[in-house]
């Protein structure tokens, strides 16, 4: 198998300098605003050292160090660097900064800039940002370019944009301002060479491998060029992508790569390449004489601008010289790697094939050199079987290199742990939670151990508050967030606990306030809510409502009064109340359980009617009657004239205070609260008693009190009609209130 490789395959002088930059920049307070190239492994290598990708400048804190990308940003964003103080890494594509200068003066000049490209790319993102006035912005010859006309333009192009595309545009932007465009060809001449590679390579190749990140506009280009000439053009992000079979019948296969694909990646393609078939021969060097390259599909240079247009680029606005050709690529130092065989370093990860099993280990090949015996003791298995890795010949395993003394000592143990404290590194660097068990203590703080890091933890940091006595900490397990993490000359995390714990209690607060906010907006005084009985004290109960402790007052749970909470209301059981009182400022809430229980009085008519006989108790004696209670809440008053058919006095001649009696209903106002009873009216009259007498000369006189202490109780239609009582109304009694009387009694 022949396979052709694209000359300017690999990073471009751009993109070099921006990813060099970025694994050599200090990385503590170092940030890079987007994506430093569309390449998503060389970016998480990036990402690896501790720089972290931020979208917007807000999130770039004040007096850090920022790195822009080769694509450039908007003028703005060092204007605002500069006010607070970040210190700004420039690693803007000479040929994006040149582009830049261009719009910014002929922007400022009041000609309108016409851009082609596609709008959301971060380079088009930040030419616009340096434009003063009008920009359009056209990604195909078929887009409508009428809002020219007539207007003084300016055309340029993204510098990776396809040439061939820049030039039909180009083409139709002509016919609309025939005399009042000026063009600038600010297309990288890597990116127009790569381009026209790539349609020489694709013309001799059975297939085409293009390689570069999926989101990469330039390499996503050099598929769309290629596919006219080659029926197989396959897109590879990296190696991991690569399958040998869908090539495996090719005798041609070319390799392209764009401008942001590392020349690592190239490589790890070839190898695989070379690990399927050893008759792979690489030829990095494509004549252009050799293959007939179409002018109207690649070339793609617009025509010259007659004498009469604008010149097509000044000559100080050209673009930047030619690299030297050393700078070109650098796979020829690849290829060179390869036929050569790797170097192995200390701690370096490899990715190799198992070829045998013995009784000592398996062997595995390295680099297509000589197998490597990797001992049983370095693979990771619970326990070593000969049959066990047999079964796994051809299988690849990752190995890291612990000895590079011949012969070189490869561990697929190490590989594990390295990845797990990797693993672990990079959520406790994104401030991920992580405990450990406090081993010692010294002046300063406590120490601890997590693998092969030293943890410590400083007293200020270990909780709010002084910390007197540490050596009691020694064996306590500790919750932890990185402060910083050292890597110069001993491993060692600096972590604080107390980050969490005020952390947790300032989340508590803030919950509690969200809740109790939401909870007072929502409630109104007057509002019917349920809640539920969570603790009682001698003055009322504390119910919980939406989980809100709300005050249940002792004299709010009945009409008629308790004297114990639990009378009323069983803790744990649920209620409806009624709110009462809110009072926001002091966080309380008022609620009452008796305003929704009917009131004594509400509902006496369904128990009480005129005539009706009652049973109650004294429970107050004045001078003009008898209160007499029927049931808690409701009294009734028997006026003296109302207790005996003997004239009276003094009620307490025949009443005491807690006696029972048995009383008619002579009238019954509850609107009023009022009720007026009579006592003789259950009693016989004296007349009737003395005819009976002469009736029963034997008999014994009867006691006029005798019907109300025991027996059964009497009925109306035991005793004679209420003539009296309208003779006592008419001589001026009528039913009072406890208040009326109570008022009257006051006098």
């Amino acid at each position: 198998m022949k396979v052709y490789i694209s000359k300017n395959c690999g990073f471009c002088s751009g993109v070099r300098k921006a990813v060099e930059t970025a694994l050599h920049v200090p990385t503590e307070n170092t940030y890079i605003l987007g994506e430093l190239i569309h390449n998503e492994d060389v970016n998480a290598r990036i990402r690896d050292r501790g720089i972290p990708t931020v979208e917007t400048l807000q999130d770039v804190p004040d007096g850090a160090r920022l790195l822009i990308r080769s694509h450039g940003v908007p003028k703005a964003v060092y204007a605002r660097c500069k006010v607070r103080g970040i210190e700004v890494i420039d690693c803007t594509c000479k040929f994006v900064a040149n582009t830049q200068r261009i719009v910014e003066r002929e922007s400022r000049a009041g000609k309108t800039i016409a851009i082609t490209g596609h709008r959301e790319h971060p380079e088009v993102v930040g030419l616009i940002g340096w434009c003063e006035g009008e920009v359009y912005v056209f990604s195909s010859e078929e887009d409508d370019f009428t809002c020219l006309s007539g207007k003084n333009v300016v055309l340029l192009s993204q510098t990776t944009f396809s040439t061939q595309r820049f030039s039909k545009i180009a083409e139709k932007i002509k016919k609309v301002c025939p005399k009042t465009v000026e063009i600038f060809e600010t297309i990288c001449y890597t990116t127009v060479r790569r381009q026209k590679e790539t349609a020489r390579v694709a013309q001799k190749s059975d297939a085409v491998l293009v390689i570069g990140g999926l989101n990469s506009s330039n390499t996503n280009k050099l598929a769309e060029i290629a596919s006219p000439y080659c029926k197989t053009v396959i897109r590879l992000k990296n190696a991991d992508d690569f399958v040998y079979e869908k090539i495996k019948f090719c005798k041609r296969v070319g390799i392209v790569a764009g401008a942001s694909t590392p020349d690592w990646q190239t490589s790890e393609v070839l190898k695989k390449m070379a690990e399927n078939n050893a008759e792979v021969q690489v030829e990095t060097q494509v004549s252009e004489e050799t293959v007939e390259t179409p002018v109207a599909e690649v070339a793609a240079e617009p025509e010259a601008a007659p004498a009469a247009e604008p010149v097509a680029q000044p000559a100080a606005e050209a673009a930047p010289a030619e690299a030297p050709a050393q700078e070109k690529s650098a796979m020829d130092e690849i290829i060179a790697e390869m036929d050569k065989g790797s170097h192995y370093k200390r701690g370096q990860l490899l990715t190799v094939k198992i070829v045998s099993a013995t009784d000592e280990g398996i062997y595995v090949s390295g680099s297509g050199k000589a197998d490597i015996l990797i001992d049983k003791s370095e693979l990771d298995c619970d326990e070593y079987s000969r049959d066990l890795y047999a079964d796994k010949i051809g299988e690849n395993i990752d190995v890291m290199v612990v000895d590079t003394k011949s012969p070189v000592k490869l561990s697929e143990k190490q590989v594990r742990k390295v990845k797990e404290e990797e693993e672990m590194l990079k959520g406790i660097e994104a401030g991920n939670e992580f405990s450990v068990v406090c081993t010692g203590f010294n002046k300063g703080g406590l120490t601890a151990e997590l693998g092969s890091y030293a943890v410590f933890v400083p007293a200020r940091e270990i909780r709010s508050g002084y910390v007197k006595e540490l050596d009691k900490m020694v064996g306590k397990k500790l919750r932890l967030k990185m402060l910083e993490i050292r890597r110069e000359r001993r491993k060692e995390i600096i972590a604080s606990q107390r980050v969490i714990l005020e952390a947790e209690k300032a989340a508590r607060e803030a919950a509690k306030a969200e809740k109790e906010a939401a909870f007072f907006d929502s409630i109104q005084v007057g509002d019917v809510v349920e809640g539920k009985v969570e603790r009682v004290t001698s003055f009322g109960a504390f119910v919980s409502v939406n989980g809100f402790d709300c005050l249940a007052h002792i004299s709010d749970l009945s009409w008629t009064g308790v004297k114990e909470v639990t009378d009323v209301l069983e803790i744990g059981k649920r209620y409806q109340f009624k709110v009462l009182k809110i009072d926001r400022e002091n966080k309380k809430v008022s609620i009452g359980y008796k305003q929704l229980q009917p009131r004594p009085w509400d509902t006496a008519a369904e128990r009480y009617a005129v005539g009706d006989i009652v049973h109650g108790k004294v429970v107050r004696i004045v001078t003009f009657g008898a209160f007499v209670e029927l049931e808690k809440g409701i009294d009734g008053l028997v006026h003296v004239s109302q207790i005996s058919h003997e004239w009276l006095e003094n009620p307490t001649s025949v009443l005491t205070i807690g006696e029972e009696i048995d009383a008619k209903i002579l009238a019954f106002d509850p609107e009023a609260h009022k009720i007026t009873l009579s006592i003789k009216a259950l009693q016989p009259r004296p007349w009737q008693e003395s005819r009976g007498d002469r009736e029963d000369e034997g008999a014994q006189p009867r006691k006029s009190r005798n019907s109300r202490k025991g027996g059964r109780r009497n009925t109306a239609s035991d005793y004679a009609d209420e003539e009296e009582y309208k003779e006592w109304s008419d001589s001026g009694f009528s039913g009072a209130s406890i208040a009326d009387l109570l008022g009257n009694d006051d006098k």
